[in-house]
């Protein structure tokens, strides 16, 4: 089957999402209500039975580390340098250098499953586990500058990053959940996909920000081009199978996540720069993440 058709359900996902926001009537405060009860609880529930089970070996959760962290690290690098230049406001850049390096968990677990099925999905969600407390400390990094914030203290309420720890733990521990708890938590994760891709569609956001199309632009090509190319490199560096790299080249290719915008809003930054990043990227990742999968075959 071809890539194209696998993701595109997702696609139609987003799609949905956006046509009941904006021509259902659907409030925006019904998807950010339900936006918390995915990121509180359904989501956290699909990371911990999926890192459970996922056959990891202090070598895997190694690799997978450095390969988290240096796409990080590089998404970082490569933002600043746009920044410069294309000569954006300090204010508009500080907003912005987030989307270089954040993912949407929700559409890259989705992904990870219609691609390589359990499997995939397990691996996908070892990558976002140990990805998110590097992304979230660059992030605000970023921004600090604006606002005072206690980067640990944020980390250790993240449930994505607790969830994370608490299956990792299990996992290299050999626990094995009684039945009725695993089958709940199963549920629970099988909600939070298409949910959770769902609440994308909402978050897509036309508005204006003058001036700053070479930024914009030029922040979505780092995102969807160059950290693909880069993750695809580290892969063949530390050796990884044909899944994992397939897994880990996906996870760089997909769009910024829209908790992006969330934080530089809360941050005293710029919103609709972040904004137009999210939509643009998102509607372009429809077209460059089945190249690339098409690539790796």
């Amino acid at each position: 089957m071809s890539i194209t058709w696998l993701v595109l359900p997702d696609f139609l996902l987003i799609l949905l999402g956006w046509a009941l926001h904006h021509k259902a009537g659907f409030p925006k405060a019904f998807f950010t209500e339900l936006e918390k009860l995915i990121y509180y609880v359904l989501f956290p529930a699909l990371l911990l039975q999926s890192i459970l089970k996922a056959p990891i070996t202090a070598t895997t959760a190694g690799d997978m580390l450095i390969a988290a962290a240096g796409l990080a690290g590089a998404g970082y690098l490569m933002a600043l340098l746009v920044g410069r230049l294309t000569r954006a406001p300090s204010i508009a850049l500080a907003s912005s250098v987030q989307c270089a390096f954040r993912f949407n968990t929700y559409l890259g677990l989705a992904l990870a499953y219609g691609l390589g099925g359990a499997a995939g999905q397990s691996i996908m969600a070892l990558i976002v586990g140990l990805s998110v407390p590097i992304v979230n400390v660059l992030a605000v990094y970023a921004l600090a500058r604006h606002q005072k914030t206690n980067i640990l203290g944020a980390l250790i309420r993240n449930p994505l990053f607790l969830s994370t720890i608490a299956g990792l733990a299990g996992n290299l521990g050999g626990l094995e959940l009684p039945g009725p708890i695993d089958s709940t938590l199963g549920r629970l994760g099988a909600s939070a996909i298409a949910l959770g891709i769902l609440c994308i569609g909402p978050s897509l956001s036309w508005q204006a920000s003058r001036n700053l199309g070479a930024l914009i632009s030029s922040m979505v090509l780092v995102r969807l081009v160059a950290m693909p190319a880069i993750a695809w490199a580290t892969g063949v560096f530390l050796g990884l199978d044909a899944l994992n790299l397939q897994m880990l080249v996906l996870f760089a290719a997909l769009p910024c996540a829209t908790t992006a915008y969330v934080l530089a809003v809360r941050m005293g930054g710029n919103g609709n720069v972040v904004s137009l990043i999210i939509s643009a990227g998102t509607l372009a990742s429809a077209i460059t993440i089945p190249i690339w999968m098409n690539l790796l075959r």
